[in-house]
């Protein structure tokens, strides 16, 4: 009899060691994960400032200016337009695109 309450407190205190283990482990992960959230959230409103500055960079009347400042282009007018034709070889059929 005596072998057996041995054995069942021997059970009892690796079940008692395991869950110590098992709940150190659960709340060791359940912190990862909150600092994982916190890295998600803290890189999601980085990723909505890059995208407002984006789009803050790309208005059109922006763009416009730094073409005519650094690229000195301008809008074209018909003066300056040079019109293309396509001409096709002779004998080719007469068919139109």
């Amino acid at each position: 009899m005596s072998r057996l309450n041995f054995v069942l407190v021997l059970g009892v205190l690796f079940s008692a060691l395991y869950l110590v283990h098992v709940q150190y482990e659960s709340r060791r992960l359940y912190v990862e994960l909150e600092k994982a959230r916190a890295q998600t959230r803290k890189l999601d409103i980085e990723h909505e400032g890059l995208q407002a500055e984006k789009r803050a960079q790309a208005t059109p009347l922006r763009v416009e200016r730094l073409a005519k400042e650094r690229l000195q282009m301008h809008p074209p007018t018909p003066a300056i337009t040079e019109y293309v034709a396509r001409h096709s070889p002779s004998g080719a059929g007469s068919t139109k695109p």
